[in-house]
């Protein structure tokens, strides 16, 4: 928790927009916040039914692609193009390595 605190306190003293992610086994979720964290500008999750219809199963890599996608493409209609990333404590691999690759292919720079 204090190292998780320490790299959103060096975020926030930047002062540019967060991606953060979340994984569960079932589903993956990505938002992207203000660098105080005090308003989502941008989500996508699997859980959400348009997402949801684009994958065969919301728990791998290939839906981790597609939020990664659709929430580079919501960053743009709000006009965010530079995130910083916050993988909130999980390992930059697999599922969460995808959603950062397909982000960045989307136009996200971090």
């Amino acid at each position: 928790m204090r190292r998780a605190a320490k790299a959103r306190a060096r975020i926030r003293r930047v002062g540019i927009h967060r991606l953060t992610v979340h994984r569960t086994p079932k589903h993956i979720y990505a938002q992207i916040t203000t660098a105080d964290g005090s308003r989502v500008l941008a989500a996508a999750a699997t859980v959400q039914p348009d997402i949801r219809s684009q994958v065969k199963s919301t728990g791998n890599i290939e839906a981790a692609k597609v939020v990664g996608a659709a929430i580079a493409a919501k960053a743009k209609e709000a006009g965010i193009e530079e995130v910083a990333f916050d993988r909130s404590g999980f390992k930059y691999h697999g599922r969460v390595k995808a959603l950062a690759e397909a982000a960045r292919e989307g136009g996200l720079r971090f």
